[in-house]
């Protein structure tokens, strides 16, 4: 099994560290490190995506508008 953790506590992860060598579990540690001009790059394609198909349901409004319709229900 394989567990993940994330954290910036270096205080909470030298604690957590300490209990898994008590219990013998095996520790990678990797240092993950996203410089700005990658968050950055990350940020600018996610704000100018552009979809290349039109929506499953044509006019998001009107979609809307019929599922919250008033509508006879099955239990009144």
């Amino acid at each position: 099994m394989e567990l993940i953790l994330k954290s910036n506590n270096e205080e909470s992860l030298a604690k957590i560290i300490a209990l898994a060598k008590k219990l013998n579990v095996i520790i990678e540690k990797k240092n993950i490190d996203f410089n700005n001009s990658a968050k950055v790059n990350l940020k600018n394609r996610i704000l100018n995506f552009k979809a290349t198909t039109s929506s499953s349901f044509d006019d998001a409004a009107e979609w809307q508008q019929h599922q919250r319709s008033d509508r006879e229900l099955p239990f009144s």
